[in-house]
């Protein structure tokens, strides 16, 4: 009887272990985006995967042309998306693919639209997890800029104005 206590204690411990290692991951997420006149431009999810987040977006009435595409460190879209802060950077590493010192989690390759506004793609951030840091107290969000990244300013790339803008939920 009491080997049996010990064996469910520990049992019960080994959950609680691991129930705290995952408290604030998931395996999935979205975000629902909307451009500044509250309009829906699409959606974005993301999938945890063992070498990063896939991140599958399905956009419509966009603006044609490059627009950088990032992950902003605050869960909050009120226009002009300012509300939304800067790139989400937990290691506060510098910005840009091209930059020596960069990159920092919240870069991602910039998307190009074509004429029709609709555009389709997934995109693996390597870096970027589902997990407590991303869903902290004040959340964060994806963001689309009105120009491309240049990949090297810092802190931002250089992109011009938030045109559209979703918080990422679990």
């Amino acid at each position: 009887m009491k080997t049996a206590n010990l064996i469910g204690l520990l049992a019960g411990a080994a959950l609680a272990v691991a129930a705290f290692q995952t408290a604030g991951a998931a395996d999935q997420a979205r975000a629902a985006m909307a451009n500044a006149d509250g309009g829906s431009v699409g959606e974005v999810t993301l999938v945890q995967t063992p070498n990063g987040t896939l991140l599958h977006a399905r956009l419509t009435g966009l603006p044609a042309g490059a627009h950088a595409f990032h992950v902003h460190a605050v869960g909050k879209c009120e226009p002009p998306f300012k509300s939304a802060g800067g790139h989400f950077n937990p290691g506060g590493e510098k910005h840009g693919i091209h930059a020596e010192e960069g990159m920092h989690v919240g870069d991602m390759p910039n998307i190009h639209v074509p004429e029709s506004g609709a555009l389709e793609i997934e995109v693996l951030n390597a870096r970027l997890m589902l997990d407590a840091s991303l869903f902290d107290d004040d959340g964060a969000a994806i963001v689309i800029h009105a120009g491309p990244d240049d990949y090297k300013s810092d802190p931002a790339g250089a992109a011009g104005s938030r045109i559209a803008c979703g918080v990422i939920e679990q």
